[in-house]
């Protein structure tokens, strides 16, 4: 049994091992504690735990077969459907602002009529932006430094993308800013168009800000942090399961602060993480993420081709520093956010995406490994030539 798991791994799992052994580790700690954290909201919409869990467990399953697909495909295709997906996000983000559906009191998401689903339109612009990227540096790399063929275009598609989300989600756009600062770098764009991305994205940024649904309560937010003077409700409360989570934690189930903390099982389910199984059990999420960052970067590290490289880092960038990010809001180390945990919190659309990131970055770690083994087995082939040309002479 153990031999025919093996092969049917070996056949379907391609890329890095240790990327799909943390994904599966994650997925199922998001099952665990999504479970022990939504008696609260199952009250509040009069159903029950097990039919949340349920809906819940189906969605981490399709991020799944949405990662494994994604994974299945060669990831150069990607840089044409990147193009077409910035066009779509563009009318989608402004459909957002203007008539998106209020959900955990932000009104961040597009109600789906026929299937009566929530989607939330900047998880798809910001996939399609960092993959867009990935592909623009890796096409003008001869010419980086050329304004009107690498500096224009790189700066409409991030500001307008940036812009848009920052209307609705400021700490999205403002990671999604930072992630492309980040490929931009590793693509050997001059230090002085990066200069010009960051007044970009401050530009645009002020102007989401002033003309955004959340700016109020982002201002808010972020002066309450600085001043310091009171806790808002939720890191209060955050701080308090951490504090009383020790070692070891209370044991899964066991939370106390689940019924009180807003959003337990989505924007604060690190801290139910932590005082249900303590600091180990935050460390080792912690380290799991750390573990994906390494190896997306050993991915891009490895890879030979341009668009392989920026693709897997600028990907592998995004998940982690939003993931630190969530955990960082909940240890009081920044101010909250409303950013999700990446394949643990609650949410169909994050789930989705960050399959489908993860099977981008599978993907090009899969297309290295074949070009090694096709390099290997030619280079073998030349040897067993000569050797056969040296005996028949």
């Amino acid at each position: 049994m153990i031999s025919g798991i093996k092969t049917w791994a070996d056949n379907n799992l391609k890329g890095d091992r240790v990327i799909w052994a943390v994904v599966f580790a994650l997925s199922l700690v998001s099952i665990l504690v999504v479970y022990s954290s939504i008696g609260t909201l199952a009250y509040r919409r009069m159903v029950s735990p097990e039919r949340l869990i349920i809906t819940h467990t189906m969605h981490v399953i399709i991020g799944l077969v949405a990662m494994w697909l994604a994974h299945r495909v060669d990831y150069r295709y990607y840089s044409g459907l990147s193009k077409i997906g910035l066009w779509i996000s563009v009318p989608l983000l402004i459909f957002t602002f203007t008539n998106g559906v209020t959900l955990n009191d932000a009104a961040r998401w597009i109600q789906i009529p026929v299937i009566n689903t929530s989607f939330q339109p900047s998880d798809f612009a910001g996939l399609a932006l960092i993959v867009n990227l990935a592909s623009m540096l890796a096409k003008r790399q001869q010419n980086i430094g050329d304004i009107k063929e690498s500096l224009i275009p790189i700066l409409f598609w991030c500001g307008t993308i940036c812009g848009l989300i920052a209307l609705t989600n400021l700490s999205t756009a403002i990671l999604l800013l930072l992630t492309c600062m980040l490929i931009m770098f590793i693509g050997r764009v001059p230090a002085r168009y990066l200069a010009m991305l960051m007044f970009v994205g401050v530009l645009f940024g002020a102007l989401g800000l002033k003309y955004g649904v959340r700016a109020e309560t982002a201002m808010h937010r972020i002066t309450a942090f600085i001043e310091g003077d009171e806790l808002p409700f939720q890191a209060r409360h955050a701080r308090i399961a951490v504090a009383s989570g020790g070692i070891t934690g209370k044991g899964p189930g066991n939370s106390d602060q689940r019924n009180i903390l807003p959003h337990p099982y989505s924007d604060f389910i690190f801290a139910i993480i932590i005082e249900e199984y303590g600091l180990i059990g935050g460390v080792t999420i912690v380290l799991l993420y750390l573990i994906l960052l390494h190896r997306g970067m050993k991915a891009a590290y490895k890879s030979e081709r341009a668009f392989g490289g920026l693709l897997s880092a600028g990907l592998s960038f995004d998940l982690v520093c939003q993931a630190l990010v969530n955990m960082g809001v909940v240890v009081g180390l920044g101010p909250i956010t409303g950013q999700p945990l990446p394949l643990i919190s609650m949410g169909g659309t994050s789930m989705v995406f960050s399959g489908l990131a993860i099977g981008i970055i599978l993907s090009v770690s899969r297309g290295e490994q074949e070009d090694f083994v096709t390099q290997s087995d030619s280079a073998g082939r030349r040897i067993s030539t000569n050797k056969i040309a040296s005996k028949a002479a």
